[in-house]
Formats: structure tokens, C-alpha cells, sequence
């Protein structure tokens, strides 16, 4: 019998019966593993009620209180990291070595959250006139919910969670609802933490409860990470609410490999980039763009790497990439093959037809490699979101930066070569958010932040470190005159002298 998923308001599970609900899968085996009620409106509204009338109470809580709290997550959340990858490939598919490494990086940006005290500091300024002092303090904006997506379900909620806890605001989690289990485990190790009731509480669903709560008159802002369309949307419907958003959209993200780059270096990262997590992820290298001379042999480097990529139940010792996470993904993701094949680009290594260490129910495409890519093609154009690379040709650096900087996407970007000053260049000259040298993921460390450009970012506020702080709190300025009791009570209006 399938688990049933249920939201967790106010410190404790849900036991209410849903309208509606989904199916959620194990992606290795295909078959059904739980059930996941969907909240409808009215189940919003008690999350967000429970979270408002929590609110005051930890607003008021003193750091020291909330370090606390945060400091026995970080604990718990450390020592029970193997449980939570666990989870997270039961409903995803990524192999555990990834769901552990999210789960790491999840912990950086806890650990971030820790030092929240230092980050909250404001300053002070003493006679700005006479006898009148101004300082500024920053402050919580009340309730505010975060809608996860399927790919990280452990890291990107704690991206946002955390920090909006550790400066006194208290929060309405939505996560996606293909694998929403981490998110419930979370909220749990919160509770256990000794996070007070009301804090942080997790509703399930799909566009309805997004909906309500982008419409709801108590949530003050909201954090988004998934798609560029429903980041557009999100944006738009939660600022003409009033709200403040913050919505990470979608990336076509290149890899620069100039012709004096280590070619073995450059292949080795083009395959862990491309096809860890099976591409799904936004950060996921999915453009090789070779200047000449060097696309014949990098191309045959990254082909000779491919053939070594075991496909296969992410719980199976060995495997290095897993199933995509639904039968309906895995099958947009094998359209675009069919598509590329049309097109004209020239298939290099074709996945659909993989050997697989699982089930054959699983939702399984092997690696992919495109080569003689054209930008008109919709391999290139779309965000395919799956373990499909292709390589595009250039004949020149100013050819290949003309590329990637008329793409309307611009999230992450990475150049290999071994001149300084060709990386200083195009560091300096892309347009994008997050640059890698020799490095091929570029994701900040949790006390940078970490956010694109163009259509990959709505609104001005990048996600965790010092923006985070920034998009989870308002400032206020206060400008104050005490009377000088020496003088009766009077104040005199002028400096005094003795």
C-alpha cells in the first residue's frame, strides 16, 4: 500500500481528508510509492494562519533563542544527512553520491544561517544633528512562503528556510509534488530542533495552492526556484499582490572551451556537468561550445568518457547517473532527441538505448551527446532539463562569447582554457550571473549567493548568503532627540560646551 504524504500545520501532520491528490513514484522500479494529498485553498489559508499567528512570538524571540534553534537543525540535520539522501533518491532517482552531496551543500547554507547575529548587525550614527542620533535596524517581514521544485528537494528549500527563520520570519514550504518527502523530513528535524509550532509548516500541491498563496493578503514575499515561464508567472502574480519575490527561473547554461585548454580537464567536466543528476539541474553544463581546432578531439574525449557512465537504480552500488523522475519527463527529454535527429545535428552518442543496472520499468535515458549543433535548433533554444549535451562550434573567442551572450538565458557559465587573461576577459565580458574557470558547475558557496541574469532571475534579490539576509528582512530607519536632564528636562537646541 502506497504512504500516504500528508502537510504538517502548526508543528504536527495534517489529518484532514484532501480533495485531491497525486501519485508520487520511485523512478528506479516506475511503480507507485506514496500517495500526496494536494492542498486546496482552504488548507493554505490554515498554514499561512497558523504562520501569522506564530509570527509574533518569534519575532520577538531573541537571537540568542534563534541561534539556538538553528545550531541543534544544523546537528541533527548532520547526523541524519544519510537518511535524508536516502529520501531523496527513493523519489527522485539521483544516485545517493548526489543526494549526498545536495544534502552537503544544504548544510553549508545552514551553516550560513548559523552566523545570521553578525548579518543582521545595523549601524549607528551620533549627533547627525545636535542632540539627535540616527541608526538603522533591520527587521522580519512576517510570513513568507518558499515553492521548491523537483531537483533539489532537500537543498533548494534550505537555500531559503533557514535564513528566513534565523531573522525572525516564519514560513509556508511548498514542495514540488513529484517528491515531496524531504521536505516533510525537514520540517520534522525543525520540530525535533525545538522549532516553536506555527514557524515553518509545509503544505502539498500543484498550481492551486502556488496560487493561493501568491494571493494571499498574509504572505509577505516569496521564494521560487523552477522553470523560466512559471518564474515569469510567479514574479508578475505575487508582485501585483504586493509581494516581494524573488523567482530563480531556467538556464541554458554553455561550457567555453578554447584551444588551449587541458582537453582531458574539459572532457572529464563536459560529463560530470552534463549528465550528474541526469542534467536536472540548473546549474547542469547542457552546450559545449569547442572553438576551432579542438571539436574533433574534444568531442572524441567526451565520447570515450560517456561509454563509461553506468546507468542505474541510484541505490545499486556503481551506478553514476539515475532515472529522470517521471515517465512523462523522461519522455519531453526523449522527444528532443528525436527532434535534434531532425534537425540535422549529428549523433554522437545516442541514450534511449542505454543498458541500465534497474528495472526496465524505471524511467530511464542514458547519456546523450549532440555534436554540429546550429543555435536554431530547439536542442539548443530549450531548456531541455535532461542528460542531452550538445556541442556547437565556433571559430573564434569573439564568435563563442557573441553566443552566449545572445542567448536570453544567463544562470551559469564556465570557460576552460589556460590563459589568465582570456578568463579575466570573458569573466569580465559574459552575461551571466555565476562564472566558472576550469570549473564547470560554478555554484557560490553558501556565504556568496547564488543567481543569474536575463531570463534566468525575476526580480533584483539572488538567493541565500548576504542577499538572502537582505531579501528576508526591511529596513528601518529611526532618528531620535532625548532632553538633557541636567538642564531640567529641556532640551536646549544647541550643543553644550561644558
Amino acid at each position: 500500500m502506497p504512504a500516504t504524504i500528508s502537510h504538517r500545520i502548526g508543528g504536527k501532520p495534517w489529518e484532514g481528508v484532501p480533495e485531491r491528490s497525486g501519485e508520487v513514484f520511485d523512478p528506479a522500479t516506475g511503480t507507485v510509492s506514496g500517495l500526496v494529498g494536494f492542498a486546496g485553498p482552504s488548507e493554505v489559508d490554515e498554514a499561512v494562519s497558523a504562520a501569522a499567528q506564530a509570527f509574533p512570538a518569534w519575532r520577538d524571540a531573541s537571537l540568542a533563542a534563534r541561534m539556538s534553534v538553528l545550531f541543534r537543525f544544523r546537528e541533527l540535520l548532520a547526523a541524519r544527512r544519510g537518511e535524508l539522501a536516502a529520501i531523496v533518491t527513493a523519489e527522485h532517482g539521483k544516485v545517493l553520491d548526489d543526494a549526498a552531496g545536495e544534502v552537503q551543500r544544504a548544510l553549508e547554507a545552514v551553516e550560513f544561517a548559523c552566523g545570521v547575529p553578525s548579518a543582521l548587525k545595523g549601524g549607528f550614527s551620533e549627533n547627525v544633528s545636535s542632540t539627535v542620533d540616527t541608526y538603522q535596524i533591520k527587521q522580519p517581514l512576517g510570513v513568507v512562503c518558499v515553492i521548491s521544485p523537483f531537483n533539489f528537494p532537500a537543498m533548494v528549500p534550505l537555500w531559503f528556510v533557514p535564513n528566513a527563520i534565523a531573522c525572525g520570519n516564519t514560513v509556508v514550504l511548498k514542495p514540488s509534488e513529484k517528491d515531496p518527502s524531504a521536505a516533510n523530513f525537514i520540517a520534522d528535524l525543525w520540530a525535533e530542533a525545538g522549532l516553536p509550532d506555527g514557524v515553518l509548516n509545509v503544505v502539498h500541491g500543484d498550481k492551486v495552492a502556488v496560487d493561493a498563496l501568491l494571493s494571499h493578503d498574509e504572505v509577505r514575499a516569496v521564494s521560487f526556484v523552477g522553470s523560466t515561464p512559471i518564474a515569469r508567472y510567479v514574479y508578475e502574480t505575487g508582485t501585483g499582490h504586493g509581494k516581494r519575490v524573488q523567482a530563480l527561473g531556467g538556464a541554458k547554461n554553455h561550457m567555453l572551451v578554447l584551444p588551449d585548454a587541458d582537453l582531458d580537464l574539459a572532457a572529464d567536466a563536459a560529463v560530470s556537468a552534463g549528465f550528474g543528476s541526469a542534467g536536472e539541474r540548473c546549474m547542469a553544463v547542457s552546450v559545449v561550445v569547442a572553438v576551432d581546432p579542438v571539436g574533433d578531439e574534444l568531442v572524441g574525449k567526451i565520447t570515450d568518457r560517456m561509454a563509461g557512465v553506468r546507468v542505474g537504480d541510484g541505490r545499486r552500488e556503481g551506478s553514476q547517473m539515475g532515472p529522470l523522475v517521471t515517465r512523462a519527463h523522461r519522455e519531453r527529454v526523449a522527444s528532443y532527441v528525436d527532434a535534434g535527429v531532425t534537425a540535422g545535428a549529428r549523433l554522437a552518442v545516442d541514450g534511449r538505448g542505454s543498458t541500465v543496472d534497474g528495472e526496465p520499468d524505471g524511467f530511464w535515458l542514458g547519456p546523450t551527446l549532440f555534436d554540429h549543433v546550429r543555435p536554431e535548433m530547439s536542442v539548443y533554444t530549450d531548456e531541455i532539463f535532461g542528460p542531452v549535451l550538445s556541442v556547437v562550434r565556433a571559430p573564434s573567442y569573439p564568435d563563442a562569447l557573441s553566443l552566449i551572450n545572445s542567448n536570453p538565458y544567463g544562470n551559469g557559465t564556465a570557460i576552460f582554457t589556460n590563459d589568465g587573461g582570456a578568463a579575466r576577459r570573458f569573466t569580465h565580458e559574459v552575461e551571466v550571473g555565476m562564472v566558472g574557470v576550469n570549473v564547470p558547475i560554478p555554484v557560490p558557496v553558501g556565504y556568496y549567493s547564488f543567481g543569474g541574469w536575463k531570463s534566468s532571475l525575476f526580480g533584483d534579490t539572488h538567493a541565500y548568503g548576504p542577499d538572502g539576509i537582505h531579501f528576508f528582512t526591511r529596513a528601518k530607519v529611526v532618528t531620535s532627540r532625548w532632553l538633557d536632564p541636567s538642564h531640567g528636562g529641556v532640551n536646549l537646541g544647541f550643543p553644550r560646551n561644558e
